[in-house]
């Protein structure tokens, strides 16, 4: 039944949301975390931004804006208390780096920075630590994520990712 309204389909948000691109192991593993698996795949798989000696960061494959950024560290722990101090400390300046970049690239207002610590919290990938760096804009929250229950990105993932990389310091 038509009813006049014009609909803009976001399927690659289905792969999340039904969990069917889950590894088979799940992500408590090593081997089936795609934040252990990232710094392997070559930068147009891995849509990794920057590696530094302790975390990386890396665009959110399920962005809930354009240009989400996630910073990770390398290695696999699940709660911020377990980071050591160099750790802590780069993926303090990573975050900074992060902001910068995304002023510069695409203009950001504003943004949501957060750790999501446990599956209760909201963590999608509760086993391996990933600091959200969301820019936002004045005015993005409007009727498409309220009523329509989407985001329009108006870039692909791998176009973002070459802007990014390219503005990252050195």
């Amino acid at each position: 039944m038509a009813d006049g309204l014009e609909r803009l389909w976001t399927p690659h948000r289905m792969t999340y949301i039904s969990g069917e691109d889950r590894p088979e192991g799940g992500y408590e593993k090593p081997t089936g975390c795609p934040f252990c698996r990232a710094p392997g795949l070559p930068p147009d798989e891995s849509l990794i931004v920057a590696r530094g000696e302790h975390v990386f960061a890396v665009l959110n494959l399920y962005p809930y804006n354009p240009g989400h950024l996630l910073v990770c560290p390398y290695r696999h722990v699940a709660d911020y208390t377990e980071l050591d101090a160099p750790e802590t400390a780069e993926l303090a300046a990573f975050t900074k780096d992060a902001m910068r970049v995304v002023r510069r690239v695409s203009n950001a207002h504003g943004f949501n920075l957060g750790l999501n610590q446990g599956g209760v919290a909201g963590a999608g990938i509760a086993a391996h630590l990933h600091q959200h760096v969301v820019p936002r804009w004045g005015g993005d929250a409007n009727f498409m994520p309220v009523i329509g229950r989407t985001k329009v990105l108006p870039q692909l993932l791998a176009d973002t990712r070459d802007l990014f990389a390219k503005a990252w310091p050195a």
